[in-house]
This record gives structure tokens, sequence and C-alpha cells, in this order.
């Protein structure tokens, strides 16, 4: 998609959110490697590997009865209970409307931690402080894509505005119907069997994740 600079857009920049599709993800951890990485001094995958600290990722790619793998970040509340038990105000929103720490008032008393319903926000013993997902806002307002938007390579995390991203959920789950893919009121799961996998063909993988950017 053509991404312009949400920095331009005012008040709809807030429209502007990262869905997620637990049926595309595989597990792979390549938003958890993009964020880490984006996140670092250096920028680049391999630069940051050798950091002290080790950058630390603000996705986390969650396994649900290991059968499904969940991409969990901070869904940036309207009304985000982190920002209001804050007591140094470490936690604001942007003009934007996302939810962003300030690192140098952070004491790390852990209180958003205990009133984050999705129990994103972790605490980081190198710095004394939590890490907590940005948006990745100065990508955003450069007219880029989220770290972890970009490396993704199923299409499991996807950047836009929520009203067109739900009528594209909408348009599929219409066509399921008309299909009989899905019944209305009752979950279907296909049983899982454990098939005997040779090793990953070499260009197979590499074509998976060509449109992949670390930077």
């Amino acid at each position: 998609m053509a991404l312009a600079s949400i920095a331009k857009l005012g008040p709809s920049a807030e429209e502007y959110v990262i869905f997620i599709d637990p049926e595309r993800c595989m597990g792979c951890k390549a938003c958890e490697v993009a964020c880490a990485v984006e996140h670092s001094i250096s920028k680049n995958i391999f630069g940051a590997v050798r950091e002290k600290p080790r950058p630390r990722p603000r996705i986390r790619v969650v396994t649900v009865d290991d059968l499904f793998y969940v991409p969990m970040r901070c869904q940036h509340c309207k009304d985000a209970p982190c920002i209001n038990v804050c007591p140094t105000k470490a936690l604001k929103r942007t003009e934007e409307g996302y939810v962003v720490l300030n690192e140098n008032l952070c004491i790390g008393c852990l209180m958003c931690v205990l009133a984050c319903p999705f129990g994103h926000p972790r605490y980081n013993a190198d710095t004394k402080t939590i890490v907590k997902c940005d948006f990745c806002i100065d990508r955003v307002r450069e007219g880029k894509l989220p770290a972890c938007v970009e490396a993704c390579p199923t299409g499991a995390l996807r950047f836009g505005r929520l009203e067109e991203l739900l009528r594209d959920v909408t348009e599929k789950k219409a066509r399921e119907l008309v299909s009989g893919a899905s019944v209305p009121g009752i979950v279907v799961v296909k049983p899982v069997e454990k098939a005997v996998r040779g090793a990953p063909k070499v260009l197979g993988v590499r074509s998976m994740y060509s449109p992949v950017s670390w930077r």
C-alpha cells in the first residue's frame, strides 16, 4: 500500500491501526526480530546482536494450545489504564493517538504492567524501566510501515485505516459464508495431524522472505 505520512492527517490519524490475523501467523517471529532491530542503536541486525544491553522486541508471538500463534502488542487503548496509573507521567499519548514511553521519567514501579489488560508492558532489568510498543511512530511519520508489519512474510500483521481493514475482514467472512467455509454460531476446528516434513527447500524459504526488510 502507498502509505502517506500520518503526521499531516490530523485527528484522522487515529484511524490507523495494526490488524492482527492469527490465521496467517506461522510463528516465525520475524516481527520480533524486526522490532528489536528497529529499537537498537545500530538499526541493523548485524550490529544489534552485539549491542549491550541487547535490544528487546516490543511485540511478542504467543503460542496458544500448541495450535495457533498470536502476535501480541500494545493496543494503544483510547482510555489507556497504563497512562492513568503512571505516577510520573512517563506514559503519554502522541498527537496521532498512540501511547509512548518517556524512559527518562520511568521509575520502573510496574504499575502499568499490573494495569494493562493485555499484559503488554514488560520490565527491563538492564535499564530499570519498562519496554512497550511505540507504534514505530518515527517510521510512520516518515511514511514507512511499522517494522513488525514490514517484516511479516505472511500478512498476519497489516497496517492501515481501521475502516478499510474491517471492510476487508467483512468481505472475507462473507465469501466464507457463501462458500460454506463457516456457519454462523458454529466454530469448526480442523483436526491437526502431525506430518513428517522434510527439510524446507532453500529457494522456497528465500522466496517467502524476499519482501522482508530489516534495514
